[in-house]
Protein backbone atom coordinates (compact mmCIF):
# COMPACT_ATOMS: atom_id res chain seq x y z
CA UNK A 1 0.00 0.00 0.00
CA UNK A 2 1.45 3.34 -1.08
CA UNK A 3 1.19 6.17 1.43
CA UNK A 4 1.06 9.91 0.53
CA UNK A 5 4.68 10.33 1.63
CA UNK A 6 7.63 11.73 -0.30
CA UNK A 7 10.91 10.39 1.11
CA UNK A 8 13.94 12.62 0.54
CA UNK A 9 17.39 11.04 0.79
CA UNK A 10 20.75 12.80 0.40
CA UNK A 11 23.54 10.65 -1.05
CA UNK A 12 27.24 10.65 -1.79
CA UNK A 13 29.04 7.37 -2.49
CA UNK A 14 26.53 5.23 -0.59
CA UNK A 15 26.68 2.00 -2.60
CA UNK A 16 27.09 -0.08 0.59
CA UNK A 17 24.01 1.39 2.29
CA UNK A 18 21.52 2.74 -0.19
CA UNK A 19 19.88 -0.48 -1.39
CA UNK A 20 18.84 -1.57 2.10
CA UNK A 21 17.38 1.87 2.60
CA UNK A 22 15.45 1.87 -0.67
CA UNK A 23 14.18 -1.69 -0.21
CA UNK A 24 12.65 -0.67 3.11
CA UNK A 25 10.61 2.18 1.60
CA UNK A 26 9.86 1.23 -2.01
CA UNK A 27 6.62 -0.64 -1.25
CA UNK A 28 5.23 2.08 1.01
CA UNK A 29 6.37 5.55 -0.05
CA UNK A 30 4.49 7.15 -2.91
CA UNK A 31 7.62 9.01 -4.01
CA UNK A 32 11.38 8.63 -3.49
CA UNK A 33 13.53 11.70 -4.14
CA UNK A 34 17.32 11.43 -4.24
CA UNK A 35 19.59 14.48 -3.99
CA UNK A 36 23.08 13.33 -4.84
CA UNK A 37 26.39 15.16 -4.50
CA UNK A 38 27.97 13.69 -7.67
CA UNK A 39 28.70 10.18 -6.42
CA UNK A 40 31.51 8.35 -8.22
CA UNK A 41 30.66 4.81 -7.05
CA UNK A 42 27.62 2.67 -7.94
CA UNK A 43 25.15 4.67 -5.85
CA UNK A 44 23.15 6.07 -8.75
CA UNK A 45 23.10 2.72 -10.60
CA UNK A 46 21.40 1.23 -7.56
CA UNK A 47 19.08 4.19 -7.07
CA UNK A 48 17.78 4.02 -10.65
CA UNK A 49 16.27 0.60 -9.91
CA UNK A 50 13.91 2.28 -7.43
CA UNK A 51 13.27 5.84 -8.65
CA UNK A 52 13.93 8.26 -11.47
CA UNK A 53 13.53 11.30 -9.20
CA UNK A 54 17.28 11.94 -9.02
CA UNK A 55 18.81 15.40 -8.64
CA UNK A 56 22.45 16.39 -8.32
CA UNK A 57 23.56 19.44 -6.40
CA UNK A 58 26.88 20.61 -4.89
CA UNK A 59 27.13 19.90 -1.18
CA UNK A 60 27.86 22.71 1.29
CA UNK A 61 26.35 21.24 4.43
CA UNK A 62 23.48 18.89 5.25
CA UNK A 63 20.96 21.60 6.11
CA UNK A 64 21.55 23.59 2.94
CA UNK A 65 21.39 20.46 0.79
CA UNK A 66 18.12 19.26 2.28
CA UNK A 67 16.52 22.71 2.26
CA UNK A 68 17.56 23.05 -1.40
CA UNK A 69 15.47 19.96 -2.11
CA UNK A 70 12.49 21.42 -0.24
CA UNK A 71 12.77 24.66 -2.22
CA UNK A 72 13.59 23.37 -5.70
CA UNK A 73 12.09 19.91 -6.14
CA UNK A 74 8.45 19.32 -7.06
CA UNK A 75 7.37 17.30 -4.02
CA UNK A 76 4.10 15.52 -4.71
CA UNK A 77 3.37 13.86 -1.36
CA UNK A 78 1.19 15.34 1.35
CA UNK A 79 3.84 14.33 3.87
CA UNK A 80 7.65 14.56 3.75
CA UNK A 81 9.98 12.02 5.35
CA UNK A 82 13.67 12.75 5.88
CA UNK A 83 15.85 9.64 5.66
CA UNK A 84 19.60 9.05 5.45
CA UNK A 85 21.16 6.50 3.12
CA UNK A 86 22.25 4.30 6.03
CA UNK A 87 18.77 4.22 7.58
CA UNK A 88 15.76 2.02 6.95
CA UNK A 89 12.11 1.86 7.93
CA UNK A 90 10.89 -1.52 9.24
CA UNK A 91 7.49 -2.87 8.24
CA UNK A 92 6.12 -2.38 11.77
CA UNK A 93 6.73 1.35 11.55
CA UNK A 94 5.17 1.59 8.10
CA UNK A 95 2.07 -0.23 9.33
CA UNK A 96 1.81 2.16 12.26
CA UNK A 97 2.12 5.17 9.94
CA UNK A 98 -0.54 3.69 7.66
CA UNK A 99 -2.90 3.42 10.64
CA UNK A 100 -2.18 6.88 12.02
CA UNK A 101 -2.07 9.16 8.96
CA UNK A 102 -5.71 8.82 7.80
CA UNK A 103 -6.96 9.92 11.23
CA UNK A 104 -4.35 12.49 12.21
CA UNK A 105 -5.87 15.75 13.57
CA UNK A 106 -5.48 18.76 11.31
CA UNK A 107 -3.48 20.62 13.95
CA UNK A 108 -0.78 17.91 13.94
CA UNK A 109 1.93 18.68 11.40
CA UNK A 110 4.78 16.41 12.44
CA UNK A 111 5.82 13.12 14.03
CA UNK A 112 8.79 12.25 16.22
CA UNK A 113 10.23 8.77 15.65
CA UNK A 114 12.75 6.87 17.77
CA UNK A 115 16.11 6.07 16.17
CA UNK A 116 17.69 2.68 16.85
CA UNK A 117 21.41 2.69 16.02
CA UNK A 118 23.33 -0.46 15.09
CA UNK A 119 27.13 -0.33 15.28
CA UNK A 120 29.23 -3.25 14.05
CA UNK A 121 26.01 -5.25 13.98
CA UNK A 122 25.08 -4.45 17.59
CA UNK A 123 22.05 -2.44 18.71
CA UNK A 124 23.41 0.38 20.87
CA UNK A 125 20.63 0.25 23.42
CA UNK A 126 22.27 1.80 26.47
CA UNK A 127 24.46 4.74 27.39
CA UNK A 128 21.57 7.18 26.99
CA UNK A 129 21.74 6.70 23.23
CA UNK A 130 18.34 5.05 22.94
CA UNK A 131 15.70 6.22 22.53
CA UNK A 132 16.67 9.30 20.53
CA UNK A 133 13.54 11.09 19.33
CA UNK A 134 13.88 12.84 15.96
CA UNK A 135 11.30 14.75 13.90
CA UNK A 136 11.39 12.78 10.65
CA UNK A 137 7.87 13.02 9.20
CA UNK A 138 5.98 16.27 8.62
CA UNK A 139 3.31 17.83 6.43
CA UNK A 140 4.70 19.30 3.22
CA UNK A 141 5.37 22.99 3.61
CA UNK A 142 5.59 22.96 7.41
CA UNK A 143 9.08 21.57 8.04
CA UNK A 144 12.57 22.90 7.40
CA UNK A 145 16.08 22.17 8.71
CA UNK A 146 17.62 24.84 10.90
CA UNK A 147 20.66 26.38 9.24
CA UNK A 148 23.59 24.92 11.16
CA UNK A 149 26.71 23.25 9.81
CA UNK A 150 26.35 20.50 12.42
CA UNK A 151 23.68 19.11 14.74
CA UNK A 152 20.83 20.53 12.67
CA UNK A 153 17.22 19.70 13.55
CA UNK A 154 13.94 19.94 11.67
CA UNK A 155 11.78 22.88 12.69
CA UNK A 156 8.02 23.09 12.19
CA UNK A 157 6.64 26.48 11.20
CA UNK A 158 3.42 25.75 13.08
CA UNK A 159 1.28 22.97 14.48
CA UNK A 160 1.62 20.21 17.02
CA UNK A 161 3.62 16.97 16.97
CA UNK A 162 2.95 13.38 17.99
CA UNK A 163 5.25 10.45 18.76
CA UNK A 164 5.14 7.13 16.93
CA UNK A 165 5.74 3.92 18.87
CA UNK A 166 7.97 1.98 16.48
CA UNK A 167 11.64 2.70 15.67
CA UNK A 168 13.50 3.44 12.49
CA UNK A 169 16.94 1.85 12.14
CA UNK A 170 20.37 3.29 11.41
CA UNK A 171 23.13 0.86 10.40
CA UNK A 172 26.08 2.10 8.39
CA UNK A 173 27.81 -0.71 6.47
CA UNK A 174 31.00 1.28 5.88
CA UNK A 175 34.13 0.40 7.85
CA UNK A 176 35.56 2.02 10.95
CA UNK A 177 38.12 4.05 9.01
CA UNK A 178 35.29 5.71 7.10
CA UNK A 179 33.41 6.32 10.38
CA UNK A 180 36.48 8.04 11.86
CA UNK A 181 37.06 10.13 8.71
CA UNK A 182 33.43 11.23 8.75
CA UNK A 183 33.57 12.26 12.41
CA UNK A 184 36.79 14.18 11.82
CA UNK A 185 34.85 16.23 9.26
CA UNK A 186 31.93 16.53 11.68
CA UNK A 187 34.30 17.97 14.28
CA UNK A 188 35.49 20.67 11.86
CA UNK A 189 31.87 21.62 11.09
CA UNK A 190 31.03 21.72 14.78
CA UNK A 191 33.87 24.17 15.38
CA UNK A 192 32.46 26.41 12.65
CA UNK A 193 29.05 26.26 14.36
CA UNK A 194 30.60 27.25 17.69
CA UNK A 195 32.95 29.96 16.35
CA UNK A 196 30.55 31.37 13.74
CA UNK A 197 27.00 30.85 15.00
CA UNK A 198 24.35 31.68 12.40
CA UNK A 199 21.46 32.05 14.82
CA UNK A 200 19.75 28.93 16.10
CA UNK A 201 16.10 28.20 15.52
CA UNK A 202 15.88 25.56 18.26
CA UNK A 203 15.66 27.26 21.65
CA UNK A 204 17.28 25.31 24.51
CA UNK A 205 14.57 24.28 26.99
CA UNK A 206 14.41 21.59 29.65
CA UNK A 207 10.63 21.53 29.42
CA UNK A 208 10.39 21.61 25.64
CA UNK A 209 10.52 19.08 22.81
CA UNK A 210 13.15 16.30 22.67
CA UNK A 211 15.45 18.42 20.48
CA UNK A 212 15.01 21.47 22.74
CA UNK A 213 16.00 19.41 25.77
CA UNK A 214 19.00 17.99 23.92
CA UNK A 215 20.07 21.47 22.86
CA UNK A 216 19.71 22.70 26.47
CA UNK A 217 21.93 19.91 27.80
CA UNK A 218 24.62 20.63 25.22
CA UNK A 219 24.67 24.43 25.28
CA UNK A 220 23.67 25.24 28.86
CA UNK A 221 25.49 22.40 30.59
CA UNK A 222 28.05 20.42 28.57
CA UNK A 223 29.72 23.35 26.76
CA UNK A 224 30.12 25.18 30.10
CA UNK A 225 32.23 22.38 31.55
CA UNK A 226 36.05 22.67 31.39
CA UNK A 227 37.60 22.05 28.00
CA UNK A 228 39.02 18.50 27.51
CA UNK A 229 37.80 17.25 30.93
CA UNK A 230 34.19 17.26 29.74
CA UNK A 231 34.87 14.59 27.09
CA UNK A 232 36.03 12.12 29.77
CA UNK A 233 33.18 13.09 32.12
CA UNK A 234 30.66 12.52 29.33
CA UNK A 235 32.11 9.09 28.55
CA UNK A 236 32.04 8.08 32.23
CA UNK A 237 28.44 9.23 32.48
CA UNK A 238 27.41 7.30 29.37
CA UNK A 239 29.42 4.15 29.89
CA UNK A 240 28.97 3.64 33.63
CA UNK A 241 26.01 5.69 34.91
CA UNK A 242 23.85 5.12 31.80
CA UNK A 243 24.97 1.47 31.55
CA UNK A 244 26.75 1.68 28.21
CA UNK A 245 28.91 -1.28 29.26
CA UNK A 246 25.86 -3.50 28.73
CA UNK A 247 26.28 -3.00 24.96
CA UNK A 248 29.29 -5.33 24.91
CA UNK A 249 32.52 -4.91 22.96
CA UNK A 250 30.81 -3.05 20.15
CA UNK A 251 29.31 -0.73 22.74
CA UNK A 252 32.71 -0.07 24.31
CA UNK A 253 34.09 0.91 20.90
CA UNK A 254 31.08 3.06 20.06
CA UNK A 255 30.66 4.85 23.38
CA UNK A 256 34.39 5.57 23.64
CA UNK A 257 34.79 6.79 20.07
CA UNK A 258 31.52 8.69 19.83
CA UNK A 259 31.24 9.85 23.44
CA UNK A 260 34.90 10.49 24.32
CA UNK A 261 37.28 10.49 21.34
CA UNK A 262 34.98 12.59 19.15
CA UNK A 263 34.13 15.05 21.93
CA UNK A 264 37.87 15.37 22.78
CA UNK A 265 38.64 15.94 19.09
CA UNK A 266 36.08 18.75 18.99
CA UNK A 267 37.70 20.33 22.05
CA UNK A 268 41.17 20.01 20.53
CA UNK A 269 40.03 21.68 17.30
CA UNK A 270 38.24 24.36 19.33
CA UNK A 271 41.42 25.02 21.33
CA UNK A 272 43.41 25.25 18.10
CA UNK A 273 40.91 27.66 16.51
CA UNK A 274 40.77 29.93 19.55
CA UNK A 275 44.57 29.95 19.85
CA UNK A 276 44.90 30.89 16.17
CA UNK A 277 42.36 33.69 16.60
CA UNK A 278 44.27 35.13 19.58
CA UNK A 279 47.59 34.94 17.70
CA UNK A 280 46.05 36.62 14.66
CA UNK A 281 44.59 39.39 16.81
CA UNK A 282 48.02 39.96 18.42
CA UNK A 283 49.61 40.59 15.02
CA UNK A 284 47.10 43.26 14.01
Amino acid sequence: MKLPISVIILTYNEELNIENCLKSISDWANEIIIVDCFSIDKTLDIVRKYTDRIYQHPFVDYAQQFNWALDNVDIKGEWVMKLDADERIPVELWREIARVLPNVPTEVNGFYIKRRVYFMGKWIKHGGYYPTWILRLWRKGFGRLEQRQMDEHTILSSGKTLKLKNDFFEENKKNLTTWIDKHNKYAAREIDSIMKPLGDLVSPSLSGSPVERKRWFKERFYLRLPLFCRAFLYFIYRYFFRLGFLDGKQGLIFHFLQGCWYRFLVDAKLYEARKARVEKAGKI
